[in-house]
């Protein structure tokens, strides 16, 4: 079983974080973020870095140690470099754009799909196949990334749609004839 929850997650310079109970503060070169942490974790600061440790013995509280550990690492994270998530467009006449606060992608329906810029979230369309979401919250910079692709999943006979980049799509055989 890992162990992560053992390791503090340490402040670099240029970060400040402050616990309030808790709730988790982070302050950084790129914004603020907060989070609050479930009961059955104790969050305190500890010699410029964040511990985190569980308040009882039991399933529920170990689960949620390393989770809650996790969750803070990604808000240091956040403020200080970001998250960025890529995405492919692969197929023929298939393209996004970027038109002010707005995504563009033409997927082969009848009409272009429009979808509007979350707060907080930056995407870019380097080229007309690729699609470039950042931002400092990971989860919401994860969100609109599933949501974007949930608008023309690939499928697996030509490998036509949306895909994250590295992402394996299983191909399969057509018919046989």
């Amino acid at each position: 079983m890992s162990r992560i929850g053992k390791k503090p997650v340490p402040v670099p310079a240029g970060v400040t974080a402050s616990v309030e109970g808790q709730t988790v503060k982070v302050k950084g070169p790129k914004g603020a973020l907060q989070l609050v942490i479930h009961d059955d974790v104790l969050v305190k600061m500890d010699q410029g870095a964040v511990k985190v440790d569980p308040r009882n013995e039991t399933k529920r509280a170990r689960s949620m140690w390393g989770t809650s550990r996790t969750l803070v690492a990604n808000l240091i994270t956040g403020v200080t470099s970001g998250f960025e998530r890529k995405l492919e467009i692969t197929g023929v006449g298939y393209r996004a754009a970027v038109q002010g606060k707005n995504l563009q992608l033409a997927l082969g329906y009848s009409h272009d799909v429009v979808y509007p810029i979350p707060e907080g979230i930056a995407i870019v369309a380097p080229k007309p196949t690729e699609v470039v979401i950042t931002g400092i919250d990971r989860q919401k910079v994860g969100q609109v990334a599933a949501e974007i692709r949930g608008f023309r999943p690939p499928e697996p006979y030509k490998g036509k749609g949306i895909k994250y980049q590295g992402e394996y799509i299983f191909r399969k055989e057509g018919k046989k004839k």
